[in-house]
């Protein structure tokens, strides 16, 4: 295979995955209250947000290296043919 068809595939399914991927989730304590042996604390959810944007500017990249590549191989063969 050569080097940039693979770098198309990567590109197509880094493309595919981020876009079907939201962020990254993660999980944090807070303390509220500490008076002597009490302590209260509370659990807060949140997200890193991604940009849907990259993942397709990834999947167009990979499919537009897919097509170079495949350009590059029918006017190859068509030159020999010459």
């Amino acid at each position: 295979m050569n080097r940039r068809l693979i770098i198309a595939i990567v590109l197509i399914v880094l493309g595919v995955a981020a876009s079907a991927y939201q962020g990254i989730a993660y999980t944090t304590w807070a303390q509220l209250i500490d008076i002597g042996p009490s302590r209260m604390t509370v659990q807060k959810s949140e997200t890193i947000p991604r940009l849907p944007i990259l993942g397709f500017v990834a999947l167009a990249g990979g499919i537009a290296m897919m097509v170079v590549c495949g350009m590059r191989r029918v006017l190859v063969q068509v030159n020999k043919q010459i």
